[in-house]
């Protein structure tokens, strides 16, 4: 992995391997995005990406789907629910806990490096961004934001141009919930919006690369190029090539 010729002051991004939800593994109780896997990630030295929505009392919650079916026993949607209601509810497999950016951001305590995904419903709302932004100025450690949606990246310019920031994409664009058309596939992966968002990195699919428009980025803009996720070796060996730093799961870098 490149380090000594990434984007100015961004040196913290690539440094260390970027946890995907945190360093989670069920089977050991540290579910995703929860406060032990957040703990684990921090305890290995662990970058950590996670993932924030917005709750109907305009919090940012550290969870990644838009309704709680999948990872705890309730239904319905995330933004249907305030913050203190949602922070009861267990996780489906063990006790690890779900909390806000802010205490998340409290038990990190700026001892690694935090990249926040800004979980989209398109609707071109910028309560969430404003919010993270909010949350983020007020924290002491290395921290950037970033988002697959566009309209929320060139929200962080506009509104917090001195917190880094990031355009998550993928060739083929198959964001869960969401359906594009060839044309709006076409346009996020090739990052055509770029003259409004200006994203200081880029987080792309590790099976989408080499992809043109982003390794010609890397290689025109030196801005760093992260991937996600990388779950094998044969990835990791794709990564090594392709990318500044790796965003994984699975296994430990460091061991495996």
């Amino acid at each position: 992995m490149r380090s000594s010729d990434t984007h100015q002051g961004l040196d913290w991004l690539t440094s260390r391997p970027i946890a995907h939800r945190g360093y989670h593994n069920p089977s050991e109780g540290r579910m995703e995005n929860g406060v032990k896997a957040i703990a684990a990630a921090v305890e290995n030295n662990f970058s950590i990406e996670l993932d924030v929505q917005l709750t109907s009392d305009r919090e940012a919650l550290v969870f990644h789907d838009e309704t709680l079916d999948r990872l705890t026993h309730e239904t319905g949607p995330v933004l249907a629910r305030s913050s203190a209601d949602i922070k009861t509810l267990p996780f489906c497999e063990t006790d690890d806990r779900i909390a806000t950016l802010g205490e998340i951001l409290d038990l990190v305590n700026g001892r690694v490096p935090v990249i926040v995904e800004l979980k989209s419903h398109w609707d071109k709302s910028d309560f969430l961004v404003r919010r993270t932004i909010e949350i983020a100025r007020a924290y002491k450690g290395p921290i950037a934001i970033m988002s697959f949606d566009p309209f929320m990246v060139a929200g962080l310019r506009t509104l917090a141009p001195n917190i880094p920031r990031g355009i998550v994409a993928e060739r083929r664009f198959t964001e869960q919930g969401q359906t594009v058309t060839p044309f709006q596939a076409f346009y996020l992966g090739n990052l055509c919006h770029w003259l409004q968002t200006r994203p200081d990195f880029i987080s792309y699919a590790i099976n989408d690369l080499p992809a043109p428009v982003p390794s010609a980025i890397r290689r025109w803009t030196r801005i760093p190029l992260i991937c996600w996720t990388v779950r094998t070796a044969e990835q990791r060996r794709k990564a090594a090539i392709e990318c500044d730093q790796i965003t994984f799961e699975g296994f430990h870098p460091d061991r495996d």
